[in-house]
């Protein structure tokens, strides 16, 4: 079994922001985030950086945990596990007393605190009062992959802790531009075969580091084999949540298999419409899926939205496992490979257009000719009825300028020509009156030179220098 960790990547603002909770003494901070995106390791390496002590919550019945949580305190405060606590108040107690009387400041990490609280509700209330009045007591981080839970137990204005955190922030995927830290020599295009298999989520980079630019081999061994590690990732996702969210899998099977609107994913499952509401909130909150709605529309409004699987990650597993799981169980690797080469193309178009927009309001940080007429605005796709749909539009920050972009995903190097937009004005609501900026994002160009007439172009170099 390989188990190697990948490199401690990026996180630099995270870390900042940890640093300054411990200017207070005391203070209490707040994480959350979807399950592999690297709390922990993030949490386990600031810890060991200042002399912390990270314990994890376990399942398990009250009793149970306080022991199992005594035994992790007991490797800085000999002795702890030696009696056994009847009740959260005196465990919290206890420890407020022991790092008061060896003037330790913390940190004190909690990992996984909504398995806590789903056992025992009245934590919270008791944590509270700790923070409020415990002398001696350490600084404290909590942090939690169940988001529902933990805005309910500390962001929420009805929370027993809400206001009292000094920093609450959500831990996001990596940054794409690091995939080439991770891969030594592999180019612009390869990242971006490699983000559209593992996306941001460093447990996956960290069992895909060793097959380097081997994608193939990659993805045959940890998704397409049965008995590879993410065969059933998507079954494991869920299972994990406080509580287990596994009656949310059909959607994501009929979202992952094409259907966007949710009109479609209502006739898809059977359901009337108006049930979705809830079950499409609650998988956006886990960081699974995406409402999108196009560039000059009412955000608030719903009647254009489009629900899309927001990893890539999934993406694949959606496309290419979840239809082929018969088929798969029985096919030798070459035969598994082919679901995966007939889906390759359009996962890694997908991928491509989506780090596109994610990198326009970071282009003026780079070279990029098109970054100096920004900076721009967050992008979006526009589609409307029978309009020509755009893969990137963005305000210019200053609303002189909008961007209008094509992302084209091509094997061969394209020429500036080539990559000219239909003659016309684009059919986009809200512009009439802003100087329209064509662009076309395209992963490798030639060495040609571009005219008045083209547009500008953006390469892969120029996509992840942004994204770093």
């Amino acid at each position: 079994m390989h188990n190697k960790a990948v490199r401690f990547l990026d996180r630099g603002e995270e870390l900042r922001r940890l640093d300054g909770v411990l200017d207070v003494p005391g203070a209490f901070a707040v994480l959350w985030g979807r399950r592999r995106v690297g709390k922990t390791r993030l949490l386990v390496e600031w810890s060991r950086r200042h002399d912390g002590l990270y314990a994890a919550a376990d399942r398990s019945v009250p009793a149970v945990q306080r022991r199992y949580l005594a035994t992790a305190v007991a490797r800085r405060f000999p002795g702890f596990d030696d009696v056994e606590y009847p009740d959260w108040r005196s465990f919290l107690l206890r420890l407020a007393a022991e790092s008061g009387g060896s003037a330790w400041p913390g940190p004190f990490v909690l990992d996984e605190l909504p398995y806590l609280i789903a056992a025992d509700p009245t934590l919270t209330g008791v944590l509270q009062t700790w923070i409020d009045g415990a002398p001696g007591r350490p600084t404290v981080v909590v942090s939690g992959s169940s988001q529902r839970m933990m805005h309910g137990a500390v962001l929420d204005a009805a929370a027993p802790l809400y206001g009292r955190a000094r920093e609450a922030f959500a831990v996001r995927p990596l940054k794409p531009g690091y995939l080439a830290e991770l891969v030594p020599g592999a180019d612009p295009r390869d990242l971006v075969a490699l983000y559209a298999l593992w996306g941001g989520m460093p447990r996956y980079w960290e069992l895909a580091e060793r097959f380097g630019r081997d994608v193939d081999r990659a993805v045959d061994t940890l998704v397409l084999d049965p008995a590879g590690p993410l065969h059933l990732e998507p079954d494991r996702l869920l299972m994990e949540e406080v509580p287990p969210a596994t009656a949310l899998r059909p959607l994501l099977d009929v979202i992952g298999a094409g259907a966007h609107r949710v009109s479609e994913i209502a006739g898809r499952l059977g359901r009337p419409a108006p049930s979705l509401a809830r079950p499409l909130a609650a998988l956006a909150e886990m960081g699974l899926v995406r409402r999108e709605t196009p560039f000059g529309s009412d955000p608030r409004s719903g009647r254009r939205s489009l629900y899309r699987i927001d990893d890539p990650f999934l993406r694949l597993w959606f496309r290419v496992v979840a239809p082929h799981r018969t088929a798969l169980a029985e096919a030798p690797p070459e035969t598994r490979l082919e679901y995966w080469r007939r889906h390759r193309p359009r996962l890694e178009a997908l991928a491509w257009e989506e780090l596109c927009r994610t990198a326009v309001p970071l282009l003026h940080r780079t070279d990029c000719p098109l970054g100096a007429l920004g900076p721009w605005e967050p992008a979006q796709r526009y589609w409307r009825g029978n309009d020509p749909e755009h893969d990137v539009v963005a305000r210019s920050v200053d609303g002189r300028r909008v961007l209008v972009g094509e992302a084209k995903w091509r094997s061969r190097p394209e020429a500036p020509k080539a990559l000219r937009p239909p003659a016309g004005p684009p059919a986009v609501p809200g512009i009439a009156d802003l100087e329209v900026v064509d662009a076309a994002f395209t992963p490798r160009t030639t060495a040609i030179p571009a005219t008045a007439k083209d547009p500008h172009v953006v390469d892969a170099d120029a996509v992840f220098a942004a994204l770093c």
